[in-house]
């Protein structure tokens, strides 16, 4: 991925929607999160945690966001992976990411 820093995988996959051997161009932010679940096809759940700031009590509070994620068969990420993904076209009703780094795991 041109500017992004991410080498491709050494494993090569014959997927249309894999951002280094498919045709799908990728957009928008980085995020990182883990794997939670893996029960879908070519799709994965990930779990996002981030630090909210509440002002009036000077304090932080964790949220957590779920997202289903594209998995591509090169990268096949697994529940309890650490993955880096980020912002797509559309692929399904639900569907608006795609694995771009595994991370940990």
């Amino acid at each position: 991925m041109v500017g992004m820093g991410i080498k491709p995988p050494e494993e090569k996959c014959s997927d249309e929607r894999c951002p280094f051997h498919g045709k799908l161009s990728v957009r928008g932010r980085v995020f990182e999160g883990v794997v939670v679940s893996d029960k879908m096809a070519k799709t994965v759940t990930v779990k996002l945690e981030r630090m909210h700031k509440i002002p009036k009590y000077e304090r932080y509070e964790r949220r957590t966001s779920k997202f289903h994620v594209h998995n591509p068969p090169c990268i096949s990420a697994k529940v309890g992976d650490k993955v880096k993904f980020m912002e797509c076209r559309r692929l399904s009703k639900t569907k608006a990411f795609v694995i771009v780094q595994k991370l940990e795991g």
